[in-house]
């Protein structure tokens, strides 16, 4: 069993704005989490392999190009192709709250919203990991 939860924050797609999701990544390191940051421009098939190589607990999409209704259930379904769907999809950005709803549907386990603190995401990814260690 690993000692730290280890997440992969990258982003999708043609985004290049990478600031929060920079922002993110620290503030997880800075939590006493591994951070794997992939950068910018990923495909999704990218992103998946990076998570499956790099053994994470689970994948951090930053989006703000209104892609999101296609990166996030793609990712999903690679994860779910590659035997991976225990690694835990979420993400943050622009992100519409009907559109929200939708992709938690599909199995994002959760989507921050711009503005959303930091201390929110650690929390939650926290909490995550717990209840996945009381499953194992």
């Amino acid at each position: 069993m690993k000692d730290k939860i280890r997440i992969l924050i990258s982003k999708v797609g043609l985004d290049g704005h990478d600031v929060g999701a920079k922002l993110v990544a620290r503030a997880l390191r800075d939590a006493g989490m591994e951070v794997v940051y992939a950068g910018l421009r990923r495909t999704p098939e990218e992103i998946v392999n990076i998570a499956i190589q790099e053994d994470v607990d689970a994948v951090g999409i930053s989006i703000l190009s209104g892609a999101h209704m296609n990166f996030f259930p793609l990712i999903l379904k690679l994860l779910e192709e590659k035997e991976a769907s225990e690694i835990m999809l979420f993400g943050g950005g622009v992100i519409p709250l009907s559109d929200v709803k939708e992709l938690k549907r599909l199995g994002v386990r959760e989507l921050f919203r711009a503005g959303t603190h930091t201390s929110e995401i650690i929390d939650f990814v926290r909490q995550e990991m717990e209840k996945k260690k009381r499953v194992i």
